[in-house]
This record gives structure tokens, sequence and C-alpha cells, in this order.
């Protein structure tokens, strides 16, 4: 036996970097896993790929239906499915501001609002929300995302006080900055990728990125049974970047 046994999990954002590593730790914990997203080229060998778009509510019923439809319910959703953006506050207009707030938190709302009803049949309910950092410390270049990211933070909390009579809990991840594909563009874009790769380990200090199995493995952690009295937690995975204030490296 293995602690996801008969348990069935989705995971949004599932076809690469964190999601994908959620979704494959699901998997060899025993869970039937399904992964939404816009794309499913990539998704980890074992798991239903639906094909969704988190910022369209229809899109969302229909693949919450689709997994229900094959796996009978739902016990675990991992809300991970989210984008970056950079820049101070005046470096993104309207648009932007409303597609990563779309993505980002309300994504999270419509996936949630949609696994409710199907939670609420479980025995093991649980909600994992993906936030940052960057919630908690403020970095430089980051106020579109980081809004985002506070804005999960309170959304986990209000939801776990919501849902915890029902039998739902709910948490959160906070990873520091992580070795991901989205990650790697940035510093693919930058003047000097290597200096910029370094100012990234440096602000960590474990002195290194995060990387997406340790992510993987806390968010497993919250969703495990054996997690049964933590709900409204946020776990911090970021090399103690939000909590420890170290010398640097030499």
């Amino acid at each position: 036996m293995t602690e996801f046994d008969g348990l069935v999990a989705l995971v949004t954002g599932g076809a690469s970097g964190l999601g994908a590593a959620t979704a494959a730790l699901l998997l060899e914990g025993g869970a039937r896993v399904a992964i939404l997203d816009r794309s499913i080229e990539g998704a980890p060998f074992g798991v239903r790929a639906v094909v969704c778009d988190v910022t369209d509510s229809a899109s969302v019923d229909r693949a919450i239906d689709e997994v229900v439809g094959a796996f009978g319910g739902i016990d675990i959703v991992v809300n991970n499915a989210g984008i970056g953006a950079a820049g101070d506050v005046a470096a993104n207009d309207d648009a932007e501001w409303m597609h990563v707030l779309d993505v980002n938190v309300i994504g999270m709302a419509r996936v949630s609002r949609a696994a409710l009803p199907h939670l609420r049949r479980s025995q093991h309910a649980v909600i994992i929300n993906t936030c940052s950092a960057v919630a908690f410390v403020g970095v430089p270049s980051r106020a579109l995302y980081s809004a985002t990211k506070g804005a999960v933070a309170a959304l986990t909390l209000a939801m776990a006080a919501d849902h915890v009579a029902e039998g739902i809990r709910v948490n959160a991840v906070a990873p520091g900055t992580a070795d991901t594909p989205w990650v790697a563009r940035i510093l693919e874009a930058a003047p000097s990728p290597d200096e910029a790769a370094a100012a990234l380990k440096a602000r960590q200090p474990l002195g290194r990125l995060v990387t997406a199995p340790e992510v993987a493995h806390a968010i497993c952690s919250l969703a495990s049974p054996a997690a049964s009295s933590t709900t409204g937690t946020i776990l911090r995975v970021d090399g103690g970047m939000t909590t420890l204030r170290v010398p640097p490296r030499a």
C-alpha cells in the first residue's frame, strides 16, 4: 500500500515544471492522476492528460467532467497553473495585469469551484495552491507577479476557513526561485545569463535554486491523508529566502 492508493489527483499546469514533477510523484504514490494544461506535450507517462485553459470556465468545466467521468471522482486538487510577469508597477499595461491575474488567481477559483462538488464527496479532500516567496518578501521587478501571489496566499486562507467544516483541507506551497522552464527563459533573455543565474542563487541562503522535485515533495506532503490536521498552512520551500538573513557566501 502507498499513501495515495485509491485517490484521484488533479494537477493544473501539469505538463511541465513543478506541475509535471508533482503529477509524477503523486502517480508514484499510488494516485490516479489527471493533468490539465493548455498543451499536454511532455505530460508525465501514466497520467490522464486533458487540454484545458484555466481562463475559460467552459474549458475548466469540461475538463473536470472528463476527469470525473474517467476516474469517478476527485480527492486532490493541485492548483499549479500560472504565468510570470516582470517589471515594476508601471511596466505592465492593463491588459497584462488582467491576464496574469486571470491565470494566476481567478484560474484557481475556476478550477476549485468546478471541483468542489466532487471534493465534498471525498473522505480525503484537499486543495493545494502554488503560491510564491514573493508573496512575503519584496523582490525587484516583480510587481504584477507578486500581487497575484499575495492574492493566492490570502485566497488559500479564505478557502481553508470556508471549507474546513466540510472536511476539505486547503493549503499552499510558496517556493523560492525554482529551476523551472520560466526561470530558464528569464535567464536566457538576460544580458549576462551567468551573472543573472548567480544573482538568483545568491538571494537564497542555501545558495542554489529550489528544484522541482523538492516543491513536488512539499505539495505531496500537504496532500497526504497523513496530514489530515494540516489546513490553512502555507509551506515555504524557498531555501530560507523569506525567513533567514545570513552573510553573503564568499
